[in-house]
């Protein structure tokens, strides 16, 4: 392995770690797990729905022929021929002059094309005074108005809704076919590391980054395998990594990323398949290694725990997207800086920023420090055609 970062822009970086993004593969789901699983297919109604003409309020099923003109003082007079009952199979049916009680949901009866609510009718007798006129269509649904057969219900890739479950429900659909969901590996390396129930000795440091990557991770629709920590050592980071491919469909290797003679990721890496890329034009995150290996993509994560999290915001998102079908939400707010940031060209800066009242304050910090992650509201792209942002820009804030 060289000794040497070749950087490559970002751009580049997340093109050629989206063209080695494995498709997870398909999965049945029963109807009570598909909430917010994405369907391989489009889901197709099977029948008419709802099924058969049912009306949508409470009140009688009529012709709307016989109701033309009626008004509080000329109603139309129409015999009432009994009362539809919920779940009935056989409403009966009715000719002109007659109408028939049905509640919000019952079947119409045979020959009705209209429903007069129940607040304009009164009774006398087994006579029906309607008050006004309904049009052909009004207040019911048609047997195939809601969906019909062959009809598309959901669409392959749309990530499934709590109220698209009840649509599913009423279609019949039990179980469908629905995008694994991916399993990401997540190792730490590092002497210095010990975990966060552990009161760290001199010169060591609670493990953060595993716990930020997981947290992403799920963030983005995917499911964590914690493989622990790991020390600097080639033959320790080579047994994690060949259990790592074994259990999940991508590896996050946080630490052991820059040209430290100790830092072994890049050359295990290299051993047991290849090494895309060592190093990318951005700030932080500049030694970031994204490799493959068993058809698996391995992405290298710098060490201090908020350079791997822009990291992961800017090169690790559009693959676990990829794989998983669902995008970070992202949200921008336009704000003006109080203080300038300056930036190198060629190299793009990810710089977090605080947002007060339409002001975004840059956090700069050493690295290693933590405090702006939680201080910081969103950060601010500063593409790498620039040299930076002066005081006073109107500049986009990417929210968290």
């Amino acid at each position: 392995m060289s000794r040497f970062i070749r950087v490559i822009p970002v751009h580049e970086a997340v093109s050629r770690l989206l063209s080695i993004a494995p498709d997870p593969g398909t999965e049945m789901v029963g109807l009570s797990g598909a909430l917010f699983r994405i369907p391989n297919e489009d889901i197709i109604a099977s029948h008419d729905m709802p099924g058969f003409a049912r009306s949508i309020v409470d009140g009688y099923a009529v012709l709307s022929s016989d109701t033309i003109g009626a008004g509080e003082s000329l109603p139309a007079m129409l015999t009432c021929t009994g009362r539809i009952e919920m779940g009935s199979a056989d409403p009966g049916s009715i000719v002109a002059g007659e109408c028939r009680y049905v509640p919000t949901g019952g079947m119409m009866p045979e020959g009705a094309d209209a429903v007069v609510m129940i607040e304009y009718a009164e009774t006398a007798g087994d006579q029906i005074l309607v008050m006004k006129p309904v049009s052909s269509g009004e207040n019911y649904v048609a047997a195939d108005e809601d969906f019909t057969s062959g009809e598309m219900i959901i669409q392959s890739g749309h990530r499934i809704l709590p109220q698209e479950t009840g649509v599913l429900a009423a279609a019949g659909i039990l179980s469908l076919p629905v995008r694994r969901t991916p399993r990401i590996a997540v190792i730490a390396t590092g002497n210095e590391i010990v975990a966060p129930d552990q009161v760290p000795r001199p010169g060591q440091v609670r493990d953060v980054n595993s716990i930020v990557c997981e947290s992403f991770i799920r963030q983005c629709g995917c499911i964590p395998l914690s493989l622990g920590i790991v020390p600097d050592e080639p033959d320790a980071l080579t047994a994690a990594i060949q259990e790592a491919v074994v259990q999940a469909d991508a590896i996050f290797i946080s630490g052991g990323s820059s040209k430290d003679d100790r830092d072994a990721t890049a050359r295990v890496i290299a051993d047991l398949g290849r090494v895309l890329v060592h190093g990318i034009a951005i700030s932080p995150g500049k030694p970031t290694i994204i490799g493959e290996i068993r058809n698996r993509p391995v992405i290298g994560l710098p060490g201090h725990p908020s350079s791997a999290f822009m990291v992961m915001r800017a090169i690790c998102a559009p693959l676990l997207a990829a794989m998983s079908g669902i995008t970070l939400p992202e949200q921008h707010s336009s704000a003006t800086l109080d203080a300038g940031i300056p930036s190198a060209k060629g190299r793009e800066d990810y710089v977090r920023v605080r947002l007060r009242e339409g002001v975004a304050t840059p956090l700069f910090s050493k690295s290693g420090l933590l405090h702006t992650l939680v201080e910081s509201d969103g950060y601010v792209r500063v593409p790498a055609e620039s040299e930076g942002f002066e005081t006073g820009l109107v500049v986009e804030v990417i929210l968290w």
